[in-house]
């Protein structure tokens, strides 16, 4: 089962590679990784994506919890959440082809944010799967590059994770 888990850690050298050490050794897969500052420039929040069985998940929480400069681990799967990710696709657009990706974009919610005389960046953001279906929509011969941000999340409502 695919888990959101949302670390909080101190902003520090080595915080990120100390905590990818711990899934590489036990052969835990990372799908999606983001970190960032938080409002509090000393602290970070980590939003890792991976997958495996509620005791697996528990067994990599309490595994990061150990951790020196982790301040707080939340599974985002036990709560309602929001999740979104960025993605900047580059599409060749020729004459003909113009009028139809402009329309896919606007259907999915993009924007255009650069354009030449043969191609068009785009901007989309959303759940996974809604980045997915954008892509299995355009004719692949059409994409030159796919950059994605990987997931970032939050709980919903008033819950909120403080260090």
């Amino acid at each position: 089962m695919r888990h959101i888990l949302s670390l909080l850690m101190e902003n520090e050298a080595g915080a990120l590679s100390r905590v990818a050490g711990l899934f590489s050794a036990r052969a835990f897969n990372i799908e999606s990784l983001t970190v960032a500052p938080t409002e509090d420039p000393k602290i970070s929040r980590m939003t890792i994506v991976t997958s495996g069985s509620d005791a697996i998940i528990e067994q990599i929480m309490k595994q990061v919890n150990k951790l020196v400069d982790v301040v707080k681990v939340v599974d985002l799967n036990d709560t309602r959440h929001i999740e979104r990710e960025l993605m900047l696709i580059k599409v060749a657009a020729k004459k003909t082809d113009r009028a139809e990706i402009k329309r896919m974009v606007d259907v999915f919610r993009g924007r255009i944010i650069d354009v030449t005389e043969n191609s068009f960046t785009i901007e989309m953001t959303g759940t996974g799967e809604k980045l997915d279906a954008f892509i299995q929509a355009l004719d692949e011969r059409l994409i030159l590059e796919v950059v994605r941000s990987g997931v970032s999340g939050i709980a919903r409502g008033d819950k909120a994770i403080h260090s």
